[in-house]
């Protein structure tokens, strides 16, 4: 039989598991019924899909093939701990989005550990050097020393975007891969959603990994990059809110809320610059621009040292809050427009460089650094490296 008569057999598949593959997708039978006419049919038992509309499907919906033909739907449990604690949000399950893109830091993290492992590389003294038993002042502070991450330096840089790239380039100095990202891989069409996850942390003591949903606020990409560093001295990986309001009942999330504050606005800087005499909106507004952080991470600093009672606090944070959402955007890249900028926050620059260098020095298949860096030519790839001084 020719391979075209293969691809028209129709296949047998369960109603269920079509039925859950869409709905994992978030897909509605309307949104797919241009695409695929007879998919209400399929689903109901009525009639069978052939191999090659299959294929399409799971190609839709982004799933295995062969997770179709399973006897019952499979469980699909998050590979790291879940620390999520959005109010009013069930995580019945995940999306599909979130998946992969867990599945890919954990793909690209195993391939840098091994490529340090190869030159011999040594592990990282902070990864995992703290417990929750560590002062969050003391964490932070060692942090702060690690990064070299001077207070006043952060006052003079003039725009918050180039403040969360000095950030992200003094995380990444020290040995912990920074990945910022609104989609999956290089896919514009397969969007993450920051109401479902801000980032997370893969734990390892040679190739930590931080990832930050680029398509979250920027104030809030930079508290995610300081919450989740709280992770990786933690030594503990896991998926994040990192909400600043809520102080979680969860012990590892209380704990890495506390010392990202911390890092952010040190306490003591804080009473120090904190000026009780001026309008709370005034003050609000100095401290941002000295700091580099949003107002909501200001207003719970100013709770933590006293200067405000619970309920004081609780509802100037709820206004402060609605204010923001009316005009603060996302900014769903960090490259300011350009490709291999881009590129750089996607999968990180050292990685970058580390997968090029491989590749370049016949370490690595080039078809494989193709798909972990996301890229499809060998004039993209030639690019990218001269943008990095690779080549």
């Amino acid at each position: 039989m020719t391979n075209k008569g293969v691809k028209n057999l129709r296949v047998s598949v369960k109603p269920e598991l079509l039925r859950w593959a869409r709905e994992r997708a978030t897909r509605s039978i309307a949104t797919l019924g241009k695409a695929f006419p007879r998919i209400e049919a399929w689903e109901s038992g009525e009639a069978q899909p052939t191999l090659k509309q299959l294929e399409r499907l799971a190609k839709t919906l982004h799933v295995p093939l062969g997770f179709l033909f399973l006897d019952s739907p499979p469980e699909e449990p998050l590979p790291i701990p879940d620390f999520r604690t959005m109010p009013h949000i069930e995580f019945s399950g995940s999306s599909p989005e979130l998946l992969d893109t867990i599945y890919l830091c954990q793909q690209r993290q195993e391939w840098y550990r091994n490529y340090l492992l190869s030159l011999g590389e040594e592990p990282l003294p902070f990864a995992g050097a703290a417990n929750l038993n560590d002062a969050t002042n003391t964490v932070a502070a060692d942090i702060r020393k690690h990064l070299k991450l001077d207070m006043e330096e952060r006052r003079n840089i003039p725009t918050w975007t180039q403040a969360l790239g000095r950030f992200i380039d003094q995380v990444e100095a020290i040995g912990i891969l920074v990945m910022v990202n609104g989609v999956v891989g290089n896919n514009t069409h397969r969007k993450l959603d920051p109401e479902e996850f801000r980032g997370f942390a893969l734990a390892d003591e040679m190739a930590p990994l931080i990832f930050i949903n680029g398509a979250d606020t920027l104030s809030a990409k930079t508290f995610t990059l300081a919450h989740e560093l709280a992770h990786i001295w933690l030594g503990e990986s896991g998926i994040t809110d990192s909400r600043i309001f809520r102080l979680p009942d969860e012990g590892v999330e209380r704990w890495c809320n506390q010392t990202a504050a911390e890092l952010l606005v040190p306490g003591e800087t804080l009473v120090q610059l904190y000026n009780p005499q001026n309008e709370l909106p005034v003050e609000l507004n100095r401290l941002v621009r000295i700091f580099k952080v949003s107002t909501l991470v200001i207003l719970r600093r100013i709770f933590d040292q006293g200067y405000l009672d619970w309920e004081t606090y609780r509802q100037v944070y709820q206004d402060e809050l609605e204010r923001l959402l009316t005009y603060e955007r996302p900014i769903t890249e960090e490259g300011g427009g350009n490709f291999y900028h881009t590129l750089n926050r996607r999968v990180s620059k050292p990685f970058a460089r580390a997968v090029i260098v491989s590749a370049l020095e016949g370490q690595t298949l080039f078809r494989d650094a193709y798909r972990m860096l996301g890229i499809r030519k060998g004039e993209t790839f030639n690019r990218f490296a001269h943008e990095l001084g690779v080549k």
